[in-house]
């Protein structure tokens, strides 16, 4: 997803940066409010320190809660309630203390972008090159011949498809498709995903983010 960092330590800037980036994402970086209040449009999500130089974070938040609904999880020093608070009132959709830890603010990531995606905006056929995934009919069409997929397969598939050019943890996936993701699953959604290349017969369709997950069609 595209991710807007707003951060005025450049060195944790980097840092997060190039993590995210690893994992998938596609990262912009500024250091000041005023930068967050002009190109959070162009956001998925924001990760928004309260430290800043120009301007007071929970201003920012507050003035970008006027307009913008976009995804916003607050990153910062500051872990006193009153702060806390502060930030989850004004329309903060998560709240971390810095330092912050990466598998903690993947998964908080995934969250809260999974609680922002509206089913009523999925459209329900799904084009991914000559590929036609049908949600609602469940159907998938390669070329125009059904691929054949399993129900299993399909779920693996829907998941991504919902998300058609945007990277999905590996954890959400098996979340979304067995309920709860046990060690003992993680084989189970390799398996699936071999099947599903297989299938579907379409080098680059399916992408792998090592030590993410993955994703359909281009980022």
């Amino acid at each position: 997803m595209r991710v807007l960092l707003v951060e005025d330590d450049t060195g944790v800037a980097r840092a997060l940066a190039e993590t995210l980036d690893a994992r998938g994402h596609s990262v912009t970086a500024v250091g000041r409010g005023a930068d967050a209040l002009t190109r959070h449009r162009d956001a998925d999500l924001l990760l928004l320190d309260l430290g800043l130089p120009d301007l007071d974070g929970l201003d920012v938040l507050r003035k970008i809660r006027q307009v913008s609904g976009v995804p916003l999880i607050v990153l910062t020093a500051r872990d006193d309630e009153r702060s806390v608070v502060r930030a989850l009132r004004l329309g903060a959709d998560d709240y971390l203390a810095k330092p912050v830890r990466l598998a903690e603010l993947l998964a908080r990531m995934d969250a809260v972008a999974r609680r922002a995606g509206s089913p009523a905006t999925t459209p329900e056929v799904v084009h991914v090159e000559d590929v036609e995934i049908d949600l609602g009919a469940r159907r998938v069409l390669v070329g125009g011949r059904d691929a054949g997929l399993t129900t299993k397969e399909f779920a693996v598939l829907a998941v991504l498809a919902a998300r058609p050019g945007t990277a999905v943890s590996r954890q959400q996936l098996m979340d979304e498709v067995w309920g709860d993701a046990y060690l003992a699953v993680s084989r189970s959604l390799d398996v699936h995903m071999t099947q599903l290349r297989a299938k579907l017969d379409r080098p680059g369709l399916l992408t792998t983010i090592r030590g993410f997950g993955y994703r359909l069609g281009r980022g």
